[in-house]
């Protein structure tokens, strides 16, 4: 090796040490901004998507109680009737059975109503929180080829960029 080609090798050294800093410098602040933000981001969805898997299990429990206290209720009516049905002459028994039979049929096509307004409303939600959970899921099951791929496609749209000072 000759001075000439060792003192390129030194000055390029130095270049790269000089370029390696100033890139270091430029680049390493916003990327590690970018990937707090990209954290911050995916914490509050989880917060979120936990959140709405509450309210789904509150609104579930609700409707629960309400379709028990419609069973309440509609036996509470079958018993009424039958007590008046007890008490009144053979005339009246008869009256009564088609009350009560009228009064069952409106409850049970009440308590149908309900529990299909119910199912689909909780359906609804459920197909929402699911789908908050596939792209929570979705976002965290980026393996490291592909989170690498994509890093170094942004490292490459960042290099194509100019940069305003």
């Amino acid at each position: 090796m000759d001075q000439q080609t060792l003192i390129q090798i030194i000055a390029n050294l130095v270049n790269l040490g000089v370029l390696s800093f100033v890139l270091a410098f430029l680049l390493y602040r916003p990327i590690r901004d970018i990937l707090r933000k990209r954290t911050e981001r995916i914490q509050g969805q989880l917060a979120q998507a936990e959140d709405e898997m509450l309210k789904a299990t509150e609104m579930k429990n609700l409707y629960e109680q309400k379709l028990e206290d419609v069973a309440k209720e509609r036996d509470d009516i079958l018993s009424e009737a039958r007590k008046l049905a007890a008490d009144a002459s053979q005339r009246l028994v008869t009256e009564a059975k088609k009350e009560a039979e009228a009064v069952r049929t409106r409850a049970a096509a009440n308590v149908e109503m309900e529990w299909e307004r119910a199912q689909s409303e909780m359906r609804d939600v459920i197909i929402e929180v699911s789908a908050v959970m596939a792209e929570k899921f979705v976002t965290l099951a980026i393996n490291k080829e592909t989170h690498d791929r994509l890093f170094s496609e942004t490292m490459a749209d960042l290099e194509g960029m100019k940069w305003r000072g």
